[in-house]
């Protein structure tokens, strides 16, 4: 049995060999360290609450069950990452509405503009700019949502979505352009009075 004694600041390298040594507690310590942020990606792919914990739950299962295929190559959240995004991705496609969840505000380089916050008209605006925004990121193929998902809203770097994505840096930024030229087609063809004036 792997003796190790288990603290916020095992690394996961060490929980790893534990979980593969058999011990339940390692994975507990690996499922907490990471379910909040697990659970905040994959609700940006679907709207229900017990949804979102049903692939989770899937997620963690598939992780337990291929822990011995992580290389460690590269860092554990993002291999994570990428069984979170194929388990969310394919649950999509399966399902009867293709949805995505943005809850936060839109931050995408189109939507950045200049605001008076003392303006009442604001919330509002930006209210309906969300609403746009997943409306236009529910229409694009899913190669370009999942990488500004990873992008814009996870905040994830060139190296980690390369990771996630099992897809060179030059794949990632070409795609990356490619996705953000898509939506600022859409947002600008469709909704021409939200895209900021150019100064």
């Amino acid at each position: 049995m792997y003796a190790l004694k288990l603290t916020t600041e095992t690394s996961d390298t060490d929980l790893i060999a534990a979980v593969l040594d058999g011990s339940e507690a390692a994975f507990g310590t690996l499922v907490d360290r990471y379910k909040d942020r697990l659970f905040r990606l994959l609700s940006r792919y679907c709207r229900d609450q017990v949804e979102c914990e049903d692939l989770a739950q899937d997620v963690f299962l598939k992780v337990f069950r291929k822990l011995d295929t992580f290389q460690g190559s590269s860092a554990f959240f993002t291999w994570l990452y990428r069984i979170a995004v194929n388990t969310a991705t394919d649950h999509l496609a399966r399902a009867s509405s293709r949805r995505l969840r943005l809850v936060e505000d839109v931050v995408l380089e189109i939507n950045e503009r200049d605001h008076d916050p003392d303006n009442p008209a604001v919330p509002a605006m930006a209210a309906e700019l969300a609403t746009v925004t997943r409306r236009i990121l529910d229409k694009l193929p899913e190669k370009y949502r999942t990488i500004l998902i990873l992008r814009e809203y996870e905040e994830l770097s060139y190296n980690e979505i390369s990771a996630v994505l099992e897809c060179n840096l030059g794949t990632v930024e070409s795609r990356l352009f490619r996705a953000r030229q898509r939506f600022k087609e859409a947002l600008e063809r469709d909704h021409p009075d939200l895209v900021p004036a150019r100064g």
